[in-house]
């Protein structure tokens, strides 16, 4: 017997028309855990880096984590992978909500799709059923829309709908796939949705997940929910309050405006918030949100309420979470009615909150500068929030310039040409980012940011305060009950830490304390992406309820796998240096390890190449940061080294790159 997975996936060839369930081994959930960690897995062995993201061959992957469907709290989440149309490389995004447990409940622990229907379908699976079924009477519609006429339509209300919108059917390279209170956006996997003629997948599952040691397991998540109670009534002192407290940042609970004045750019993420933000500006919102907001929400079996469902005048009631509250508001210079409206419309299109909104600030930046003219914008309305809907809609139909801008800000302005490339300026990997600038050189976020692959910072950061406390005595108050470092040195890093003014460096005492609280902090959101842990109670907040000492005994008495801290901190090294591996494999070298230019202000070019060098080899990579053979080996990945010295990556006999990738190297700006 399985115990917290089903052992099954469910193989499903569009062109073909051919659906499959397939048992798995249980050796690789020991190796790989589950979740993000399996779908690395998947994708290596059979997505060679010659296939592009719209071939036949690429896969989309949904995946529920590991304990997803048992009753660890807000363990909720789908992990679905492919290859992103917009950074060429492996793109992983979660989406909480309740599809994944649902899955679990069918009987499934991945769906995997390969090929391309003909004609538009969508997927219905039903406990044992499985069909494909037609989809042409959706195409077209909202992705929010799509979910209800599909509930509607099977009659079945209690159906989990994972669909795009008409960003994803044309193939917009920010597309994401919404399911209800929560999407998976990042990358472009809603485009890639699309390309396989795929509208949605809806699940229903009425089956029971076993549980390995059920009365160890559940008094584990007793003490969780202790540790959530415990928390909730005593937030961090001395941080701001969207940091404080647990959960996904609760933008649509707290009102913390002075973390968007701070650090939160206007426009195409040029101009500071704090240049226009005044206490009319900050009522103004705090009314705007107040009045529409009707409730908070919550994702499965989980208390933290991060959502909330908004009602606003002349439009259906939608559900909102996080940044994209905030997002359409600071790329049009507005205002917070004016975002939380065009917010919905582009959720029903279904495209990211993070780059829809600075791809279309972008191009009213290049209209504004005479790189882009009004031939590019004939019938745009001349009214600042009208450019905006207008935009979107061009975008999502792929309609004249919106062609162009629906590849993203860098493809775009590889196309647009004539200097436009220096206004695609907040990307990473091709990818835009948080419209999020600071003043100095942060060394510890600087390797996040260059070095972290799922290239959202919220998902890299975490566990470690992002400043020091002022004084001593805060920070020996702060330490007292940290039970969640892994090593007790991690206190005595942060005792030590003191503010430093604008001009010191390094901003914390050593380079070699920065590569160990990033790989800490990353270490911890690949086991949460492998388990379909919310990050928000474990890898993202302060002292969370899950951390390193209590999961092994979750995986353990969970899913009955014989887990310590030692094989766990191996396991999520495995999967992640095989995350790292798919994307050197396609490519990627340490010329792409880089934050935006003008992310910092003040930045210090020979500290940061220590800090990659130093880092890389902490890692166990080379210099142009590939895992070395002797590191491949420790993880038990030779069957990645063997292919990287038959490609030429690595050569046979040394750790040393290739005369290719030396070339790049001398190459490099």
């Amino acid at each position: 017997m399985r115990y917290a997975e089903t052992g099954f996936n469910l193989e499903i060839d569009l062109t073909r028309g051919n659906i499959e369930r397939v048992a798995t081994d249980p050796r690789d959930t020991e190796l790989y855990l589950g979740g993000l960690g399996t779908n690395a897995k998947i994708l290596w062995d059979r997505v060679p880096p010659e296939i592009e993201s719209f071939s036949p061959d690429n896969l989309l992957i949904f995946a529920a984590g590991l304990l997803c469907g048992t009753p660890a709290t807000g363990c909720n989440r789908t992990i679905v992978s492919t290859i992103s149309p917009q950074t060429l490389l492996m793109v992983y995004s979660m989406m909480g909500g309740f599809w994944a447990p649902e899955l679990k409940y069918a009987g499934y622990d991945t769906v995997i799709f390969r090929g391309k229907s003909p004609t538009l379908v969508y997927l219905w699976i039903n406990n044992d059923k499985v069909e494909i079924r037609d989809a042409a009477h959706l195409q077209g519609k909202g992705a929010i829309e799509t979910a209800e006429l599909i509930k509607e339509e099977l009659k079945e209300p209690k159906a989990q709908v994972a669909a795009i919108g008409l960003a994803g059917e044309n193939r917009v390279y920010y597309a994401s796939i919404e399911q209800g209170r929560s999407s998976a956006s990042r990358g472009g996997i809603g485009a890639v949705m699309g390309d396989k003629g795929l509208k949605a997948i809806v699940v229903r599952g009425t089956k029971d997940v076993n549980i390995a040691r059920p009365a160890e397991y559940l008094e584990l998540c007793n003490e969780v929910l202790e540790h959530i109670k415990a928390r909730d009534g005593n937030p961090i002192p001395g941080v701001m309050p969207i940091l404080a407290g647990l959960g996904s940042p609760q933008e649509m609970a707290v009102h913390d405006e002075k973390w968007h004045t701070e650090n939160f750019m206007w426009g195409n993420s040029r101009t500071r918030i704090r240049d226009f933000w005044t206490e009319e500006i900050a009522k103004a919102w705090m009314e705007t949100l107040e009045s529409a907001r009707t409730r908070l929400i919550s994702c499965y079996n989980c208390p933290m309420k991060c959502g909330a469902t908004l009602s606003l005048p002349g439009l259906p009631t939608y559900m909102m979470k996080c940044f994209s509250k905030l997002t359409y508001t600071l790329a049009a210079y507005s205002d917070l009615d004016f975002g939380l409206k065009i917010a919905q419309r582009a959720t029903e299109y279904g495209v990211d909150g993070y780059s829809a909104p600075q791809v279309m600030a972008f191009a009213l930046e290049l209209y504004e500068n005479g790189i882009l003219t009004d031939k590019d914008f004939e019938g745009m309305p001349s009214d600042n929030e009208g450019r905006f809907y207008w935009l979107l809609d061009r975008i999502v139909r792929r309609e004249g310039i919106g062609d162009v801008l629906a590849n993203g800000t860098y493809w775009a302005a590889q196309e647009i040409g004539n200097g436009a490339e220096s206004y695609a300026h907040n990307n990473i990997k091709k990818h835009e980012q948080l419209p999020l600038k600071l003043s100095m050189l942060n060394p510890m976020y600087f390797l996040m940011y260059a070095t972290g692959e799922k290239i959202n910072i919220t998902q890299i950061e975490g566990n470690f305060p992002q400043a020091p406390f002022p004084t001593r005595e805060e920070r020996e108050e702060f330490v007292k009950d940290w039970i969640q470092v892994p090593d007790e040195k991690f206190k005595q890093y942060f005792l030590d830490w003191e503010l430093r003014g604008e001009n010191s460096i390094p901003y914390y005492p050593t380079v070699e304390m920065c590569c160990e609280i990033v790989d800490w902090q990353e270490m911890m959101h690949y086991i949460d992406d492998a388990l379909g842990m919310c990050a928000g109670l474990s890898s993202f907040p302060l002292k969370p309820p899950y951390h390193i000492h209590n999961y092994p005994k979750f995986i353990s008495s969970g899913a009955g796998i014989d887990m310590d801290e030692a094989k766990l901190t191996q396991a999520a090294k495995r999967y992640r240096t095989l995350v790292r591996a798919i994307n050197i494999r396609r490519g990627m070298r340490r010329k792409d390890d880089k934050p935006p230019e003008d992310h910092w202000k003040k930045r210090f070019p020979e500290l940061e190449a220590e800090l990659l060098d130093k880092y890389y080899k902490f890692k166990g990579w080379n210099n142009q940061g590939i895992p070395t053979r002797e590191s491949l080996h420790d993880l038990g990945l030779d069957y990645v080294s063997k292919d990287f010295i038959q490609r030429g990556i690595l050569t046979d006999g040394e750790d040393t790159p290739s005369k290719e990738t030396s070339a790049e190297k001398k190459n490099e700006v």
